[in-house]
């Protein structure tokens, strides 16, 4: 299944002065043209991107590449999760369905503020050629009974980076949330057919 398409930061980076973010310099022309447009503004975890595939018969994992290792402590979690399809055929009609998450806690980059342990959080959802809405993947969480990513505000660009400039809280334990990911609140692609997602991490405005 597909791996996760890349999310661009909000602000090009000085790759001369150890990748700092250069302010007010947008990294895409869609950034800038969409700017004061809506957009909506989810919680970004700092953990390891995770693939669940079903195509119809079997589960299987995945991290962010084919070639990427996942951790056998979150293997564990995530065959617990999904210990066959019985969970996937309950809330879809047939197989090419790819859950994209984040597996995060203790032991996966600085997730020991989240919790004590690993688990999976959605974020995304592909089913064939299609992504779903944000409702869909909420009722998809709900019918797998998993923890999906918070909506943290909805607003233009600039309000999203204030927002991250600021810091808050992560929904999870005491840790601080890691930035924002923020989508047009009608989902849109650009010329090459690459979806247009922001994110802004609020360690770039330290």
């Amino acid at each position: 299944m597909k791996e996760y398409h890349k999310i661009q930061s909000v602000f090009k980076r000085d790759m001369q002065n150890k990748g700092r973010l250069l302010s007010g310099q947008w990294s895409l022309p869609e950034f800038e043209y969409l700017a004061n447009n809506r957009w909506t503004f989810t919680e970004k975890v700092d953990g390891t991107n995770i693939r669940v595939m079903w195509d119809g018969e079997q589960v299987s994992f995945g991290g962010k590449t084919d070639n990427a290792l996942i951790p056998a402590k979150l293997v564990a979690t995530l065959r617990k999760l999904f210990p066959d399809g019985r969970l996937f055929a309950s809330a879809f009609d047939g197989g090419g369905v790819c859950l994209y998450g984040e597996g995060y806690g203790a032991g996966i980059q600085n997730g020991g503020e989240y919790r004590p342990d690993q688990d999976f959080v959605l974020f995304d959802v592909r089913v064939g050629l299609w992504w779903l809405r944000r409702e869909d993947v909420e009722d998809v969480a709900r019918k797998m009974a998993l923890d999906v990513v918070p909506v943290v505000g909805c607003g233009t660009l600039h309000e999203c980076i204030d927002m991250v400039q600021r810091g808050f809280k992560s929904a999870w334990g005491n840790a601080q949330a890691e930035g924002i990911v923020a989508r047009p609140v009608v989902e849109l692609c650009g010329r090459d057919g690459c979806r247009i997602v922001a994110k802004v991490k609020c360690r770039d405005f330290r």
